[in-house]
């Protein structure tokens, strides 16, 4: 354990403190980073990792920074971390890919319909045709998919899930009452701002070309960590958390479809673009980047840099929340090519990677969620007139298919972590590391075992459940700490990946 990680000091189960020490080397001014973890989790954070949540809490205008268990080095900010400012936006602790989500499409086809590995292999090749899979893929690559025109694309980025544009690619309306966010707008609440930004975006031809070519990605999943999964719900045995799951619509037994996948390359571009404005803008005006880091860089919200970020950011979450409603209104279309008289409902759309106005510490300000997923109870004011009011909303946590998935509820003590939970398992190797240590044959085989099928003719190792971290000692971390209470496990049965074959 390197000596950053000794400073931690444990402040309940699974709970301990940062100390951050100010530029004059005092500490009284600064709070602590909040470290979620057990003594198992604690022992997966290097001092890199550390050292970015350090730099980020001492980043102008934060007020708060939180590490989750699956916390691991990202850009500037760890991935698996909370930054929260009441004046400043950052776009490293949102990353490039805006509103990387998790969705859970519901069928009502009992778990033992998709016993044959022929049924499975039928479902697959069925979403395929439907929802293409890999980096720069996009309706081109699947003849049965929705196809997106110009028109139709700058009304996604712009309106979000609306009823004309569910309507126009043929997803059921309701399903907007299952997300997070249903639409994002310019800071000012209208979406007539966002479109005079992108017309100003468009006016040379090859960016407008560019543009264009993105919104052809609607519908797609992306490659690296993104994927869909069929899963079987198995919901605990606690009677109190068996009926949350129920109200939830998650039936036991039955057949669930699990997907990971963000704004592509349409969000990619914002988020760039954004990156490239802010660096110039630190290099002209002879600013310092926090921790010289350049991944750092920022602006006051309320300024005009500030302002062009949170709408380029609503363009980029607006095409996350479209493009998952529409894989999940295809998943359903595949699915009824195999069971032509299976139904399906969408549980929930969260999302991951994102900065939101929230109430936290008793004042508004701008939590950055990188890698962290929104975690409210029962009761929490932003959840007032929707239907989780009364219990709190799901909480979407992908494993590894070989040790499945999660749902969970927040528990108050979420106001700990600043109402925020993990996104997943977080990774323990690189992907060059992974690729290097592990065995093809091994992860391979390892899949099949569990009785675990994919879409690629070899899984990509750097994807391999070993080469993220132990699933059950995150989940644990979490209830330990008091944050959340599991609803449901996930069992994978086959697995949408990107379908290139992995390095030999």
């Amino acid at each position: 354990m390197d000596t950053t990680t000794q400073m931690l000091r444990i402040t309940g189960p699974a709970i301990a403190e940062l100390p951050v020490a100010a530029a004059d080397g005092g500490q009284d001014s600064i709070s602590p980073i909040t470290v979620i973890g057990n003594d198992a989790v604690r022992e997966t954070f290097c001092g890199q990792t550390l050292r970015q949540a350090i730099n980020s809490r001492l980043a102008p205008g934060v007020s708060r920074v939180v590490l989750n268990p699956d916390a691991h080095v990202g850009y500037g900010a760890p991935v698996g971390c909370v930054m929260v400012s009441p004046s400043h936006v950052y776009p490293g602790p949102v990353g490039v890919d805006i509103k990387c989500s998790m969705s859970l499409l519901q069928t009502d086809l009992p778990a033992d319909a998709i016993n044959e590995l022929t049924v499975r292999r039928k479902l697959i090749k069925a979403i395929g045709k439907r929802v293409p899979s890999g980096a720069g893929r996009g309706q081109r690559n699947a003849p049965k998919s929705r196809r997106v025109d110009g028109a139709l694309g700058f009304q996604v980025v712009t309106e979000g899930a609306t009823k004309s544009v569910l309507k126009k690619l043929g997803i059921p309306k309701g399903w907007a009452d299952a997300c997070e966010d249903a639409f994002h707008t310019a800071p000012d609440g209208s979406s007539d701002t966002l479109a005079a930004r992108l017309q100003w975006m468009g006016r040379q031809r090859d960016k407008l070309d560019r543009i264009e070519s993105k919104y052809r990605q609607l519908g797609s999943l992306g490659g690296g960590n993104h994927f869909g999964e069929a899963e079987v719900v198995q919901l605990v045995q606690d009677p109190a958390l068996r009926k949350i799951g129920e109200s939830f619509g998650l039936r036991d037994g039955h057949v669930a479809f699990l997907t990971h996948c963000g704004s592509r390359g349409f969000g990619h571009d914002m988020a760039m673009g954004q990156f490239r404005a802010m660096k110039s803008d630190f290099e002209k005006r002879g600013l310092a980047f926090p921790a010289g880091d350049p991944q750092l860089c920022y602006a006051e919200a309320d300024s005009d840099a500030g302002q062009k970020y949170l709408c380029d950011m609503a363009m980029g979450a607006n095409f996350a929340t479209v493009n998952h409603l529409l894989i999940n209104a295809l998943v359903l279309e595949a699915f009824r090519e195999v069971f032509p008289s299976v139904r399906g409902e969408l549980v929930y759309f969260i999302s991951h990677n994102i900065v939101r106005r929230e109430t936290i510490d008793g004042m508004r300000q701008w939590v950055h969620r990188k890698g962290a997923t929104r975690a409210f109870p029962a009761g929490h004011p932003d959840l007032a007139r929707t239907a989780f009011a009364d219990t709190g909303h799901p909480i979407l946590l992908p494993g590894n298919p070989r040790d499945g998935s999660s749902i969970m509820v927040a528990n108050p003590g979420a106001s700990a972590s600043a109402f925020s939970v993990n996104h997943g398992a977080g990774r323990r190797m690189s992907r060059t590391k992974a690729k290097k240590n592990l065995r093809q044959e091994a992860v391979d085989q390892g899949l099949l075992d569990h009785d675990i099928i994919s879409n690629c003719r070899v899984y990509p190792r750097d994807e391999a459940p070993d080469a993220y971290k132990d699933f059950g000692e995150v989940l644990a971390s979490v209830t330990q700490a008091g944050l959340a209470s599991e609803v449901a496990r996930l069992k994978a049965k086959f697995v949408i990946k990107d379908g290139a074959p992995a390095d030999d």
